[in-house]
C-alpha cells in the first residue's frame, strides 16, 4: 500500500488509523468535514494530506479517493440519523471504491451480533440482532458483501482513546478532567470489553496489507474484560486522588433521553452494559499474528493526558 484515504479522520478511530499509516510512511488523505480541526490534528505530518468534504457528496469523496489503494471507512453518524442516512452513506462509499478500484477496510461495531451467548463470539456466530440499530448494521454488512468491492470488515468492542468522544469510556474520562465527579453508564460490577483506538488501528492496518484478509470479517477484541469499579481504581492510581463514579442507570438514561436525542437512542443499546458481547480474536492471531494489546492502565493514562493537553 502506497496511498490510503481515511474517511472520518477526525474521530477517535479515524485519527488513530491516520497516525498508524503515517508511522509506516504511507501517504494518507485524512478526510472529514472540519478542515481547521484536521490541520490541528495532523498539521506538520509530511505523510498526511488533509481534505475537508461531505461524505454525502459523492464528488467530494471521489476526488479524495484518487490514486489510493485502500479506503478506510471510520465514519459514524449520530444514532438518530442511522435509519435515514446510514445505508445511503455506505452506498456512496462503495460506489466510489468501485469506480476508483480501491479496496475497502471498514471499522465496524458489535451491534449486528445481537446478544452475547456467555462465551467469546467468533466470526461465524449467527447474527440475529434484536435492536433497530443492530438490524441496520447487519443491512450495511450485507450491502458490502453483495458489492463487487474487495472489502474487509473489522468488528471492534467499544472504543476509548484520544478523540474517541462518543464512547462510554471517554464519556467518563472526559468528566474526570473537567469535573470533580464522573458518571459511568451501567452496572459498575459487570465486566465489559473496550479497545484502545491505537491498538484497533494497528490491527485493521495490518489486515489491510494482506490480500488474504479481504472478503472476510474479523473480530478484534480489546485487552481484557474490566469493570467500572476496576476502571475507577485505575483512575485513582493514575491521578493520585480518590474519585468515585456515579452510576448512570437505565432509568436515568431514559430521563436524560427526554432532552437529548443521542441519549434517547443510546437506551436501546443498554443491554450491552448488562449482557456484554465479548469477541474472540483467535482467527486474527492464527492467520495474521499477535493482536496489539495496550494495558488499560496505560491506555487510560494516555487518554487522560490527551484531554489535559
Amino acid at each position: 500500500m502506497k496511498r490510503a484515504l481515511v474517511l472520518g479522520a477526525s474521530g477517535g478511530m479515524g485519527y488513530a488509523i491516520v497516525k498508524e499509516l503515517s508511522s509506516r510512511n504511507i501517504h494518507v488523505v485524512a478526510f472529514a468535514r472540519n478542515l481547521e480541526r484536521l490541520h490541528k490534528m495532523f498539521g506538520g505530518d509530511e505523510f498526511v494530506e488533509v481534505r475537508s468534504g461531505d461524505v454525502f457528496q459523492k464528488k467530494d469523496v471521489y476526488e479524495a479517493a484518487q490514486h489510493v489503494d485502500v479506503i478506510f471507512h471510520a465514519i459514524n453518524l449520530p444514532y438518530h440519523e442511522w435509519s435515514e442516512k446510514l445505508l445511503h452513506m455506505n452506498e456512496q462509499i462503495l460506489n466510489v471504491a468501485k469506480e476508483t478500484s480501491a479496496k475497502l477496510a471498514i471499522v465496524e461495531n458489535i451491534y449486528s451480533y445481537g446478544r452475547g451467548n456467555g462465551e467469546k463470539i467468533r466470526e461465524g456466530y449467527p447474527k440475529a440482532p434484536h435492536t433497530k440499530k443492530g438490524k441496520i448494521r447487519l443491512e450495511v454488512e450485507q450491502l458490502v458483501k453483495n458489492s463487487e468491492v474487495p472489502f474487509l470488515i473489522a468488528h471492534f468492542p467499544d472504543f476509548y482513546g484520544p478523540y474517541a468522544e462518543n464512547t462510554y469510556m471517554n464519556y467518563t474520562l472526559r468528566q474526570l478532567v473537567t469535573k470533580k465527579r464522573a458518571s459511568f453508564v451501567g452496572n459498575q460490577q459487570i465486566k465489559r470489553e473496550y479497545i484502545y483506538t491505537p491498538d484497533g488501528a494497528k490491527a485493521i492496518v495490518e489486515l489491510s496489507m494482506r490480500e488474504d484478509a479481504y472478503f472476510q470479517s474479523w473480530n478484534i477484541p480489546g485487552y481484557d474484560l474490566i469493570s467500572g469499579e476496576e476502571i475507577n481504581d485505575l483512575v485513582d492510581e493514575i491521578v493520585g486522588t480518590k474519585k468515585s463514579f456515579i452510576t448512570v442507570t437505565k432509568a436515568m438514561l431514559w430521563f436524560i433521553g427526554l432532552f437529548q436525542k443521542q441519549m434517547k437512542e443510546a437506551l436501546e443499546m443498554y443491554y450491552l452494559n448488562e449482557d456484554p458481547v465479548v469477541l474472540d480474536g483467535n482467527k486474527y492471531e492464527t492467520i495474521i499474528g499477535e493482536l496489539p494489546k495496550t494495558s488499560y492502565r496505560r491506555g487510560i493514562e494516555e487518554t487522560l493526558n490527551s484531554y489535559q493537553h
